[in-house]
């Protein structure tokens, strides 16, 4: 006969179980947090080091306190990457959302060849940035460019495009006569053509998302809903919207997080780097040009980063507690 197994004896079993099965669980999310500290956490906490040093040939040489935050305070050019920052982020949040969620309704429909339309639309999502840059250089190019061939085809006139400091509300009023002051010109016109080129570049992936979110939607709602007597803008408006809205929130979020860190297109698509007189210098090139340029100053670029990285916080706090309260989940 088998010996029966005490109260003691059998929690302890559960215990040992238990460190095994946490052990195990360990185990399996080690890779992926190695990767994390390693790559993240490591590089955050130098970056808040770094802020409050100044730092020659790699190594800290004097202690600044907030320093460089003082002259990051005292420098226009700061202040004018964070503006060109912001009209960025506003020239690109809303197409990302209201552009996409137009094709994607229409993706979502039964049509022919639906698998390849959602492959083209999908296409530049996954094309390298330095050869979207260098095709979309060449469509804006003001004078062999595609587009402003067309323009002039069409007597519409040949813009600077990528090559255009003034603002776009400036330019709209020099064609009606009219003169508005440099400060209420709006973004420049070479700003503006990043961002399309930034809403055309990433127009598939939130294609793709609004895309699943749709199709998430029970068929149900849309028959009770066209029983009631409802037409296709009712059945956006009051069941595909509000039941979309944690889709929408997600892509707004996320679309806004990335408008603030970009940094490639001025990089590769601008000449001189930072666009004419500085007009699509954002806060992520500025921190690049701080940091490698020479003089470069790592201490400064570092405080540049830590801005940024309060200011994309405080905006995603604020947009939970704003837009989440018309989320439907």
């Amino acid at each position: 006969m088998s010996t029966p197994i005490t109260a003691r004896e059998l929690s302890r079993r559960v215990r040992r179980r238990k460190r095994l099965s946490a052990a195990g669980a360990l185990l399996y999310i080690l890779p992926a947090a190695v990767i994390i500290i390693a790559f993240r956490l490591v590089p955050i906490l130098a970056a808040f080091t770094f802020s409050f040093f100044e730092i020659k040939m790699g190594a800290l040489v004097g202690f600044v306190g907030v320093g460089h935050y003082i002259k990051l305070a005292q420098d226009p050019t700061f202040w004018k990457s964070l503006g060109t920052t912001l009209w960025f982020v506003v020239g690109t949040v809303p197409p990302a959302i209201f552009v996409s969620l137009f094709f994607a309704l229409l993706l979502n429909q039964r049509i022919k060849a639906l698998g390849l339309y959602r492959t083209v639309y999908f296409m530049p999502v996954v094309t390298s940035m330095v050869a979207v840059a260098v095709i979309w250089k060449w469509i804006l190019e003001p004078e062999i460019g595609i587009l402003n061939f067309l323009l002039e085809k069409l007597h519409l006139g040949e813009p600077g495009w990528l090559g255009e400091s003034r603002g776009i509300f400036q330019l709209a009023a020099a064609k009606l006569g009219l003169s508005l002051p440099r400060w209420a010109g709006g973004p420049s016109l070479a700003l503006v053509s990043l961002a399309i080129v930034n809403t055309w570049k990433g127009l598939g992936y939130n294609i793709v998302i609004f895309l699943a979110g749709l199709q998430n939607i029970p068929q149900q709602q849309y028959e009770a809903a066209k029983i009631d007597g409802a037409g296709p803008w009712q059945l956006f408006r009051f069941v595909t919207w509000p039941i979309l809205s944690p889709t929408t929130f997600y892509v707004f979020i996320m679309s806004t997080i990335v408008s603030f860190q970009t940094f490639s297109l001025v990089y590769l698509m601008t000449s001189p780097p930072g666009g004419p007189e500085d007009s699509t210098k954002v806060l992520v090139y500025y921190l690049f040009d701080k940091g490698f340029t020479p003089p470069a100053s790592l201490g400064r670029a570092s405080a540049v980063a830590l801005v940024l990285f309060a200011i994309i916080l405080t905006l995603t706090l604020v947009q939970r507690r704003l837009a989440e309260r018309r989320v439907h989940y």
